[in-house]
């Protein structure tokens, strides 16, 4: 059996509306910001299901599982403190379930998390932005049921690098990004557990590290924009699941994914949709993935 970790969801959002200026989108994967005082708020429907996954390097499917699919709403504000620095917050509600056996869906509240986005550099339309991130388990969910869990109770501490270029004229940008992410330790409701070809008298489990890197190119105008990206999402160390068995917050996780993106938003209301695909993975779900969006942006009155 196997999952697609939610912690990944990250981030299939963006948000935008009108203020006295430009339509605008941000997320912690672009060099967009939000003018000071401008709050942007931002509603996310996200589907991802997979029949097909990696155990180890060994694709199969499981029918006992058949077609496993993982869903979310996510609120996603986001809040200009000056023209270049903003504060994005997501929090997800997520639910799972499956088509064949008898594995209970979950579903609840995850994780609040919380970037911290500023930019460094800012020369002729090249950018270095730092974003600094963390996340906070809020559900009382299982985090060692998987494929069925819908995240993994660790709070998570995040640094990324992002360096983007745009041409002035055309709009034309590609964009670039590295992250490592710090992975608290959980604890699980039962006395001993398996990983690493051994057994661990405790209820204390080690969650690996881990790290991402993307790069997307595309075209940003007023009121719209379309990109293209790759991202690469793997964890530092791990175990691999073993066969036949279910897979355990150890796990060596490891995806490529490709996909699409787009946003059109005339005016103050707008929509966003985003497509992906994972091409490659190691003790992952083959997914495919699709989100659509509801964006509005608004200025905040000075008393």
């Amino acid at each position: 059996m196997k999952k697609r970790t939610l912690l990944n969801v990250l981030l299939a959002a963006t948000l935008s509306a009108l203020w006295s200026g430009e339509l605008r989108a941000q997320m912690p994967n672009d060099a967009i910001y939000m003018p000071k005082g401008t709050v942007c708020i931002g509603t996310m429907y996200t589907h991802s299901s997979w029949n097909q996954y990696w155990e180890n390097t060994l694709k199969r499917e499981n029918l006992n599982i058949g077609t496993h699919t993982t869903q979310s709403i996510m609120v996603m504000p986001a809040i200009g403190i000056t023209d270049r620095l903003n504060v994005i917050l997501s929090l997800p509600y997520v639910w799972t379930k499956t088509s064949a056996g008898n594995l209970m869906g979950q579903k609840g509240i995850q994780d609040l998390g919380a970037w911290l986005k500023v930019k460094a550099v800012d020369v002729k339309g090249f950018s270095i932005n730092g974003l600094a991130g963390l996340s906070i388990p809020l559900g009382n969910y299982v985090p060692d049921f998987l494929p069925m869990s819908i995240g993994l109770q660790c709070r998570v501490v995040s640094g990324r690098i992002l360096a983007n270029y745009t041409h002035p004229k055309t709009g034309i940008y590609v964009t670039a990004h590295g992250t490592y992410m710090w992975r608290s330790n959980i604890n699980i409701d039962r006395d001993a557990y398996q990983a690493d070809d051994r057994v661990y008298n405790t209820n204390e489990v080690k969650v690996p590290n881990a790290y991402d890197m993307g790069a997307r190119i595309g075209i940003l105008k007023q009121k719209w924009q379309t990109e293209i990206w790759a991202e690469r999402n793997s964890c530092v160390n791990g175990d691999n699941i073993r066969r036949n068995d279910m897979p355990f917050p150890t796990n060596n996780m490891q995806a490529t994914m490709v996909g699409w993106y787009g946003k059109f938003q005339p005016k103050a209301l707008g929509v966003n949709a985003r497509v992906g695909y994972v091409t490659n993975g190691l003790n992952m779900g083959q997914s495919t993935s699709y989100m659509v969006g509801v964006l509005y942006q608004f200025g905040v009155k000075k008393s």
